[in-house]
């Protein structure tokens, strides 16, 4: 780490951004060896970076000379002490849904299918309706559109004018000679 120069951190505590821009470019290679220490799932190294940083502009801002201690390893302990913090709230069980979970794809990410897919599923769906009406009975064939629809059986029954165990039969029916 570079000595800091008292006039620059003077200069940066009264808000000259070149000076804390200059301070941050010295301070930087600590800020990023601490980062690459306090590695947790939720905090990155990147985020700890930052952490770091805001750590270092906690010690401009509360840096007090005649404490006797130097600047550098004050500002040193701040960020250390702020990249602490981080982890420990990253590791907190609160947070642990957040830090291992599986994030859900982007729409772009989605394969969407092709024409030869589409093509397909078209002749798979036209086999099974040619299905229905050639293999199904009508009891059967109207029980299976109406589950498919979320119909309920005793609903479906009373509109055919059949008790609910012969469409649950029927449904059960046209499931297996759809199936086979």
């Amino acid at each position: 780490m570079q000595k800091i120069d008292d006039a620059l951190l003077v200069r940066a505590q009264q808000g000259d951004e070149t000076a804390l821009a200059a301070l941050i470019a010295r301070m930087m290679p600590a800020i990023r060896k601490g980062a690459a220490a306090f590695h947790a799932p939720g905090l990155d190294f990147e985020d700890a970076v930052q952490e770091g940083l805001i750590g270092l502009f906690q010690a401009v801002r509360g840096y007090q000379p005649a404490s006797g201690t130097h600047f550098a390893a004050y500002a040193a302990a701040c960020i250390r002490h702020a990249q602490q913090d981080a982890q420990r709230a990253a590791l907190r069980k609160k947070h642990a849904p957040l830090n291992f979970s599986v994030p859900l794809p982007d729409a772009e990410s989605i394969a969407q299918p092709g024409p030869e897919e589409l093509a397909i599923a078209g002749e798979r769906y036209a086999d099974t309706l040619q299905r229905m009406r050639t293999e199904l009975s009508p009891l059967e064939r109207r029980a299976l559109v109406a589950s498919l629809h979320g119909q309920p059986a005793a609903q479906t029954a009373q509109e055919l004018g059949t008790t609910q165990k012969a469409v649950a039969n029927a449904l059960a029916r046209a499931r297996r000679k759809l199936r086979g």
